[in-house]
């Protein structure tokens, strides 16, 4: 489960306010790449809190305001289609999870990133490999990124209804690449990904 052991170990060297970072939605063929930044006190106790993609849709939604009230700062953030297509998927994740720090209405002065990869921050950071399952404010931070982005995919099935983006969420499943070369790509679409209606 995740604890406090890294902010932890950035408070002992005298940082005071430690973000985690994470994003949502690398790998699917349409919409943006969301990221959040969440700073959260080790005394406030978030039940339930974990990995996003080990916890139920529901069980999300509901810590999704429960940290949002509890947490000493948040901010959500995202790199559009076109973005990912300009300066490729991870950049523009970096540029994603960059933006949502930059945002938080309490200044950070560290960030934990989710990964192995960390680019272009003002502030010094560490990358976490599954810090979603190690990290509570990763944790935290994956949780408001997952439910946003998931929120994002109901709103463009209800524009672009042909698709199916509510049941797949946007990921390349065969029935999303079907619907894709059956009604060609809406322009929600990031087109660095549709390389398979070229075979």
């Amino acid at each position: 489960m995740p604890n406090f052991d890294y902010e932890n170990e950035k408070t002992a060297l005298g940082y005071k306010y430690i973000c985690g970072c994470d994003e949502a939605g690398r790998g699917p063929l349409c919409g943006p790449v969301v990221a959040a930044a969440v700073i959260l006190s080790p005394d406030v106790e978030i039940e339930g809190l974990n990995d996003s993609k080990k916890l139920s849709e529901k069980k999300r939604e509901a810590l999704f305001d429960v940290i949002k009230e509890k947490a000493v700062a948040y901010a959500i953030a995202e790199a559009t289609p076109e973005e990912i297509d300009e300066i490729n998927i991870l950049n523009a994740s970096m540029l994603a999870m960059r933006r949502a720090v930059a945002a938080l209405p309490v200044k950070a002065d560290f960030a934990l990133i989710d990964g192995n990869c960390s680019r272009g921050f003002d502030i010094p950071t560490e990358t976490v490999v599954k810090g979603d399952a190690k990290s509570a404010s990763i944790a935290a931070a994956s949780i408001l990124a997952k439910v946003t982005r998931d929120r994002g995919c109901a709103e463009l099935d209800r524009e672009y209804p042909e698709y199916g983006i509510a049941k797949h969420k946007g990921y390349p499943t065969k029935e999303h690449m079907d619907a894709v070369r059956k009604h060609g790509a809406a322009p929600i679409y990031r087109k660095s990904f549709l390389k398979f209606l070229d075979k």
